[in-house]
């Protein structure tokens, strides 16, 4: 499957550059990956540029309004996907002020990180971490330990 992992912006702290780096480069195991950092300057430009990297692909919004999953829960989410013929996925996160509720309503789904608000950089890393996580869960490998 195709992953598109769309941000508003670049991850500028340097722990969070190292992690973004290091488990997207981890994912292209396992998917193939596309990154796209777009800018605005109000939640309706990012919002825009997010559908517009997105094109036709199926996005999903990290929003504290979405679904929490576990990693085993996320798994099985992204596999029934890929079996419902989605060959591709585009996974926004939006900018310090959230997504438009334009642009979540067009979404095919919301997805939250969890009920603790997190520093952008760090969702960043988290987004690419749990992909990757999910990914070695459906490959039965050993990264995920419970």
């Amino acid at each position: 499957m195709r992953l598109h992992l769309i941000t508003v912006g670049t991850p500028k702290l340097a722990y969070a550059r190292m992690g973004w780096d290091e488990y997207t480069t981890r994912l292209k195991r396992y998917h193939k990956v596309q990154l796209s950092h777009v800018a605005g300057k109000t939640p309706e430009a990012e919002s825009a540029a997010i559908r517009k990297a997105a094109g036709k692909a199926p996005l999903i919004l990290l929003d504290p309004r979405g679904t929490q999953f576990t990693s085993e829960g996320l798994s099985a989410d992204l596999d029934a996907r890929a079996l419902g013929g989605t060959g591709e996925l585009a996974f926004a996160v939006g900018g310090p002020d959230g997504h438009t509720d334009e642009l979540r309503a067009a979404a095919a789904a919301l997805w939250s990180l969890g009920r603790l608000t997190l520093p952008h950089d760090l969702a960043m890393v988290v987004l690419a971490e749990a992909l990757y996580r999910a990914s070695t869960i459906s490959a039965g490998e050993p990264y995920h330990r419970g």
